[in-house]
């Protein structure tokens, strides 16, 4: 195993589009929304165990959640848990892991990932990594991952690709573009030259410092002057003070869309961003009418058909005549709402939140 080899974790969101089950206190990363056994950071932290030393594995959080990180991963220290005071979108969190992982080994080369993914093919996506981290190396670029869509979907970003290609099928990057709507999408499919965006990201931590300090330059002041504090007690309320001056800006919009040396390796692991109730249905076992419940133990369902039901261990629950629903309750919460209009959530978060405050988000 490469000891110049590490990961950077991001886990500091709090998953809305899950609501109830994900809550500010308890996001969708800490959560086993699959039913197996493993929440989906335990999932993530142990697929990146196949790839660098345990102890070169960085973790980025909200400071609130550093409690929960350090009981789901025992093995992890505090020197690994890097904690956010406030949320600024991913460009911040990705400094200050490269930053520090910079200032500890200049040869580093490193892999960022979302905490909340989910990865069929972990030997796949193992050996893809792997790959990029090589290129990445030899050539000094910035490397992003791109899944072959399967289909015209509008919750993911696209990322279009040239023929020109080194290491073989790393292809130059030409566009990256936001959720599109379902039209422009279809062009995208029809094209054969998009990508959807997995938010995975390779690099040496000399590119990425150097991409900071050209396209970010603000932002790379705030972390390089923390150079001398990582790794001591100083760090923490350094880096907490200084996050406060951090543009919120994603890491995308500030230095992938920017940067000219950025490359996309076209990928198929067995992907899903685990976005919505929708990417849950999809992978979930389901029985012969297209059910899929979880928890199934006390769970009776009568001319009920495609319906998502994620309910409380234990809790008995009838349910009869209801066609293409998702079902959820956690947190004395109960949400009954058509398949259709999952992406609402985020809505009715909102409106709960200011009915009754944050008691029930």
């Amino acid at each position: 195993m490469n000891k110049n080899y590490y990961a950077i974790i991001m886990a500091g969101g709090i998953g809305s589009r899950f609501w109830p089950i994900s809550r500010t206190s308890h996001p969708k990363q800490f959560i086993d929304i699959l039913g197996t056994g493993k929440t989906l950071i335990q999932q993530t932290y142990d697929r990146f165990l196949k790839v660098c030393p345990p102890e070169n594995i960085y973790i980025v959080t909200n400071e609130i959640y550093s409690d929960l990180v350090k009981e789901q991963l025992p093995g992890i220290t505090d020197q690994q848990v890097l904690t956010e005071p406030v949320m600024r979108n991913t460009a911040p969190c990705v400094a200050y892991g490269s930053f520090k992982i910079e200032s500890l080994n200049p040869d580093a080369a490193i892999v960022v990932a979302p905490s909340d993914h989910l990865i069929l093919d972990e030997a796949g996506f193992v050996s893809t990594i792997e790959r990029s981290l090589q290129t990445a190396t030899e050539n000094d670029c910035l490397v992003t991952l791109g899944i072959k869509p399967s289909r015209p979907d509008t919750g993911y970003g696209y990322i279009q690709y040239t023929d020109q290609a080194i290491n073989g099928d790393f292809h130059k990057v030409k566009t990256f573009t936001e959720k599109p709507s379902l039209e422009i999408a279809k062009t995208f499919i029809q094209s054969g030259d998009f990508l959807w965006n997995a938010g995975i990201f390779v690099w040496t931590a000399k590119a990425i410092v150097e991409a900071f300090n050209k396209h970010l330059p603000d932002m790379s002041e705030i972390f390089a002057d923390a150079r001398s504090v990582y790794n001591t007690d100083e760090e923490k309320p350094h880096i907490h003070t200084a996050y406060q001056r951090c543009t919120n800006i994603s890491i995308d919009y500030g230095i992938m869309e920017k940067a000219s040396n950025v490359y996309v390796l076209p990928s198929e692991f067995g992907w899903s961003d685990l976005g919505t109730w929708a990417s849950i249905y999809q992978l979930a076992e389901k029985d012969y009418v297209g059910n899929a419940v979880i928890p199934s133990d006390k769970v009776i369902m009568y001319d009920s058909s495609n319906c998502m039901v994620n309910v409380p261990e234990g809790k008995l629950v009838i349910i009869k005549g209801l066609h293409d629903f998702i079902v959820v309750e956690d947190n004395n919460t109960l949400m009954i709402s058509p398949r259709s209009e999952e992406q609402g959530v985020k809505q009715i978060v909102a409106d709960v939140k200011q009915q009754f405050g944050t008691k029930y988000i």
